[in-house]
């Protein structure tokens, strides 16, 4: 549970790094905040590779899972889906506007899971981040995703934007049953870098039931 002073502290600091009324103000509040958190937090508004570093695994799972609920709605995930497009902007601003084109329900479930990620992310220092680990967990994922669901490849790797949204909703709803741990590390890939062509042997036998 965040102090309520906290969040007022990290709204203000964005509210005034953003506004172009205020320069002078503006700069004493950055000034402020470098000395008492070590890093200019205009870093964690302007670029959300550094928010998504910063970000504790509970902050990052609670953004997956919002994502993950809001990509089950075939409206929401249009909305949402193209966020884990490579060239997506991972801006603070980036996040907030996929929020508020999304329904009022998936609106504020998102909006809240990005607002405690940026005051979770001003409070902490860079987490420890195994990239190549969090790869392979992605590509295991992506491998039961493929054996258990036909046209997940296809999907994932294809053009048809409402396949490939449901492919990566496969791939969340698998990631969802991993430990805390593993699915923040493979969240935090996910929304750093989004998601391209994964590449899974579509081919592997299914698994045989009974």
């Amino acid at each position: 549970m965040f102090n309520p002073m906290t969040v007022a502290v990290a709204v203000s600091i964005a509210t005034l790094l953003g506004s172009s009324l205020l320069p002078a103000r503006a700069q004493q509040s950055t000034a402020g905040a470098i000395e008492q958190w070590g890093f200019d937090p205009s870093a964690l508004v302007a670029d959300g590779h550094e928010l998504l570093l910063r970000a504790p695994d509970g902050a990052i799972d609670r953004v997956f899972q919002a994502a993950r609920i809001s990509l089950a709605d075939p409206n929401e995930a249009a909305v949402l889906c193209p966020l884990f497009d490579p060239a997506s902007d991972r801006s603070l601003a980036a996040f907030n506007e996929v929020a508020n084109r999304l329904g009022p329900e998936h609106s504020s479930r998102f909006a809240g899971a990005v607002a405690n990620l940026f005051v979770a992310a001003v409070q902490s220092p860079r987490q420890p981040f195994d990239r190549a680990a969090a790869r392979q967990g992605l590509k295991s994922a992506g491998v039961r995703a493929a054996l258990l669901n036909d046209g997940f490849v296809a999907g994932l790797n294809g053009s048809d934007q409402q396949a490939r949204c449901r492919s990566i909703r496969l791939l969340m709803d698998d990631l969802d049953g991993q430990p805390l741990q593993h699915r923040a590390a493979v969240a935090r890939l996910l929304l750093a870098e989004g998601l391209g062509h994964l590449a899974v042997a579509s081919g592997a036998p299914r698994h045989a039931s009974g």
